[in-house]
């Protein structure tokens, strides 16, 4: 399997967003620049966390779940528990949502601005155990330097 350039995709990242106060921009260019790095993925999308659910946000890939519970499927299950989930086969996931019944795999890692959980990154593939703990790994970092991004943005979250 091609292996994804992380380092790459970071400086990629400071890139874009440099100068861009926008959260939705910013956003939007985060998720388009994974989903174009990222061999075999088939979705990559964030969901913001509005209340007690997950709200779609910017996206790449097929229509998606507008909505989602804290609680219910993978990116609500990670937001209820606070933690990255990685699931190595999406139909063996007790409650799995299937937006796109070709997605077989999933990472779903939780966003925060500061300390306060803002949402998650969804990240899908059509192949089994697509996410490695490599994957895993590098992907909680970038997130992490894009919820400082986002954080300093002027009107915080998207």
């Amino acid at each position: 399997m091609e292996n994804t350039d992380y380092k790459l995709l970071d400086s990629q990242l400071e890139s874009l967003t440099a100068g861009e106060p926008d959260a939705l921009a910013n956003s939007a260019n985060f998720v388009a620049l994974l989903f174009n790095a990222m061999p075999k993925t088939n979705w990559v999308g964030i969901y913001v966390l509005r209340g007690e659910e997950l709200v779609l946000g910017p996206f790449q890939g097929q229509p998606a779940c507008v909505r989602i519970a804290v609680g219910q499927g993978v990116c609500g299950t990670a937001v209820e528990q606070e933690a990255t989930l990685r699931v190595k086969d999406v139909y063996e996931f007790s409650g799995h949502i299937a937006c796109d019944p070709e997605s077989m795999s999933e990472i779903v890692i939780p966003l925060y601005v500061g300390k306060q959980l803002c949402g998650v990154l969804d990240i899908d593939s059509p192949i089994v155990d697509r996410f490695s703990e490599d994957d895993q790994t590098a992907l909680e970092n970038l997130c992490g330097r894009f919820s400082a991004i986002i954080s300093t943005d002027n009107g915080g979250f998207i």
